[in-house]
C-alpha cells in the first residue's frame, strides 16, 4: 500500500519556511502525540539553524500518557526543549509559555547586556498538516485568531498573529515531504488525518486498522460496536462494524466503504481510547 500525498502548495510551503526563518527567534515545532516519530517532518528538522527550538506533542489527550512522558524524555535528552500539550482544552498552556520563556531567555540576556529593552519573541510555528498548529496560536491568542479544523490543509499562506503575552507568532502551512520512508509512518499519518483521505485507499487502510485495533485493544473494538467476537481478517471486521452500525444498502447488502470511513473517523476522534502508534526508545 503506497500512500504519498506532496501537493504544488506544500512545496511552496517549505519555500516560504526557510525564507522567513531568519526573521524569528525562535521555531516552535508541533508533532502529534500519538505518532512522536512519524509526524516529525525530516525537511523541518535541519532549518533552524543556531535559534532555539521547541517540539511540543499536541494532542497528548489523544495519546498514551507514559508513552508521551517518555518522548518528552527522549527529545529532552537530544538536546530539544520539549513539553507535551492539549491546545483544545488549552492544557499545557502555562508550561509551553515557561518553554518558551527558557528557550529565549539567552536571547533576552544579550539584548540586556547591550543596554536595549526586552521585545517580544517571534516564533514561527511549523508541521505537519492537521497536526493543531493554529489550536495551540488560538490557545495563546485572541479567540479566532487562526483558522483550526480536524482535517489537513486549512491554513495556507503566512498568517502573524500578536498574543497578549509578549510574544508574535508565525503561523505556517502544513508541509509533508515527497517520500516517506516506510508504510508503516504513511499509516500513521493516514488514521491520525495528516493526510488528504482523497489521496490514500481508504477502505485498505481501516482494513489495516481494525486489525491493528483487534490486535492491540480488542476489547475497545468489541464494546464500540458491540462485537461478539473479533474476526480474524480486517475486511470481515469491517463488515462487522457496517452490521452493527446498520450500514445497509438497499436490497440487504453492507456498506463497507460507509463503516470503513466511520472506523477511521472514530479513531482519529478518540473514540477508541489514548494510543500512541511510534514507541519510545525503552
Amino acid at each position: 500500500m503506497d500512500i504519498q500525498w506532496y501537493p504544488g502548495h506544500m512545496a511552496k510551503a517549505k519555500r516560504m519556511i526557510l525564507e522567513d526563518i531568519a526573521t524569528v527567534d525562535l521555531l516552535i515545532e508541533v508533532i502529534d502525540a500519538r505518532a512522536p516519530r512519524s509526524s516529525r517532518n525530516p525537511d523541518l528538522q535541519n532549518i533552524r539553524g543556531k535559534k532555539a527550538h521547541i517540539i511540543v506533542l499536541n494532542k497528548s489527550d489523544l495519546a498514551d500518557k507514559s508513552q508521551t512522558e517518555a518522548w518528552v524524555k527522549f527529545y529532552r535528552g537530544q538536546g530539544f526543549y520539549c513539553c507535551p500539550l492539549n491546545a483544545a482544552q488549552k492544557q499545557g498552556t502555562k508550561a509551553l509559555l515557561a518553554t518558551i520563556g527558557e528557550a529565549t531567555r539567552p536571547l533576552q540576556e544579550r539584548l540586556a547586556a547591550r543596554g536595549r529593552l526586552p521585545r517580544p519573541v517571534r516564533a514561527m510555528v511549523v508541521g505537519i498538516p492537521n497536526c493543531g498548529k493554529s489550536t495551540i496560536i488560538n490557545a495563546l491568542a485572541p479567540r479566532g485568531s487562526a483558522k483550526t479544523g480536524n482535517k489537513p490543509g486549512l491554513t495556507r499562506g503566512r498568517q502573524w498573529i500578536k498574543t497578549t503575552n509578549g510574544l508574535e507568532l508565525l503561523d505556517t502551512p502544513g508541509v509533508l515531504w515527497p517520500k516517506f520512508a516506510d508504510e508503516q509512518t504513511a499509516f500513521n499519518l493516514a488514521i491520525i488525518g495528516s493526510i488528504d483521505e482523497n489521496v490514500f485507499p481508504i477502505y485498505q487502510v481501516a482494513e489495516q486498522l481494525a486489525l491493528f485495533l483487534a490486535l492491540n485493544r480488542p476489547q475497545a473494538l468489541i464494546d464500540r460496536y458491540k462485537l461478539k467476537d473479533i474476526p480474524i481478517e480486517g475486511q470481515d471486521i469491517i463488515e462487522a462494524i457496517a452490521r452493527s452500525r446498520g450500514l445497509l444498502a438497499a436490497g440487504g447488502g453492507l456498506l463497507t466503504d460507509n463503516a470503513a470511513a466511520l472506523l477511521l473517523a472514530e479513531f482519529k476522534n478518540g473514540k477508541f481510547g489514548q494510543f500512541t502508534l511510534d514507541k519510545a526508545a525503552e
